[in-house]
């Protein structure tokens, strides 16, 4: 075959491979630079006072020990650290590795944030001393952080005996996020009855909470100082999450969510829920639409609460319209089917204040709260 080919070409093919093996040569060499720069910078970073002279079997064995008990507390560190962060911020801002995470770096996302508080905890810590009470808040939140956890959502921060949630679910819908919270929400006071029962046990008092759930943008980011950095959730959609939470106790109610929340998450026909109010969170000049969530509550209470929600529903329709008496008489056909709910007590009580009072000009019936 080699008759057939000109000097010329077998000079050019013969270039051609000798270019070929020269690369592959270059990029071995460069390789084993690579490789060995690596090398001896690990080793200076070790305890070992290895020389370049010594290459026993037991120096290079001490060296490798060594990288192994470092690479392990590296680990260490890092799994501590993911306790103090969650795994979620570095979802969206370390695509690019950790070192790309920087202070003021922010982003924009909708999610939902749910807000949980203990009821009456000032007077319950106050019989503990301060051991006791560490004790205590560590096995209540070791029993809410699993339902979030289960749930797809985290806890961004633990203030007092409050917690923070947040449900992203970056692989679902909108839905998929506000579905995550109101089944956390209810898993959460599940897993609270099974906690009491346990404190029964030991003659411990119950304990009891409020949940506040609203979906919307927020602003993911990282705050702080050159030597001091923290992530951080912040924006209304935060601060209505926590308004509502803090309605709970007035409502007498387990879980409130808003309107929104409720709407997103397509379960407004599946779910158990009820019409508390028409209010006006402090911080906000929109009204909104509050629900409660009865979705874990037993069969029987669920039903004593959905019998009366009909006529709440339109009792808070007639207040609104300043047809007072109309809404008075709506309340008190609830009030006949459940005489103990303290939301019917509730309405009724308002109604008569307002029949009572000289409203602004502007009034557009909702409850400033």
């Amino acid at each position: 075959m080699a008759a057939f080919l000109t000097s010329s070409t077998l000079t050019a093919i013969l270039l051609f491979v000798v270019i070929v093996f020269g690369v592959i040569l270059i990029g071995l060499m460069r390789r084993l630079r690579s490789i060995h720069q690596l090398y001896n910078s690990l080793r200076k970073q070790t305890s070992l006072s290895v020389t370049e002279d010594d290459s026993s079997p037991e120096a290079q064995q001490q060296l490798v020990a060594e990288l192994h008990n470092q690479l392990q507390e590296a680990k260490r560190v890092s799994q501590t650290f993911r306790k103090f962060v969650p795994t979620q911020f570095f979802d969206h801002f370390a695509k690019d590795g950790i070192e790309s995470v920087e202070l003021g770096k922010a982003d924009e996302v909708d999610v939902a944030i749910l807000f949980c508080d203990i009821r009456g905890f000032t007077g319950l810590s106050e019989r503990m001393s301060p051991q006791e009470l560490m004790n205590f808040l560590n096995s209540y939140f070791l029993r809410m952080n699993q339902p979030i956890h289960q749930n797809g959502g985290f806890i961004d921060k633990f203030i007092g005996d409050a917690i923070m949630a947040i449900f992203d679910h970056p692989d679902g819908s909108k839905a998929d996020i506000a579905r995550d919270a109101l089944k956390a929400a209810s898993d959460m006071r599940k897993a609270l009855n099974l906690y009491n029962q346990h404190r029964s046990n030991c003659d411990y008092p119950p304990v009891n909470s409020g949940i506040g759930i609203h979906f919307g943008p927020v602003i993911m980011g990282t705050v702080g100082s050159d030597d001091r950095m923290d992530s951080t959730v912040i924006g209304d959609s935060v601060n209505t999450a926590y308004r509502l939470e803090s309605l709970a106790p007035k409502f007498n109610a387990d879980i409130i969510c808003s309107a929104q929340t409720l709407d997103i998450s397509g379960l407004r026909d599946s779910y158990p829920h009820r019409l508390l109010d028409w209010v006006r969170v402090k911080g906000k000049q929109q009204p909104i639409e509050v629900y409660e969530i009865l979705e874990h509550l037993s069969e029987d209470e669920q039903q004593r609460k959905l019998a009366t929600a009909p006529y709440i529903k339109q009792g808070i329709k007639l207040r609104i319209d300043k047809n007072w008496d109309d809404a008075i008489n709506c309340f008190q056909q609830a009030l006949t089917l459940a005489p103990e709910d303290k939301l019917v007590h509730h309405h009724l009580e308002q109604c008569f204040q307002m029949r009572s009072n000289r409203l602004p000009g502007d009034w557009d019936g909702a409850l400033d709260i």
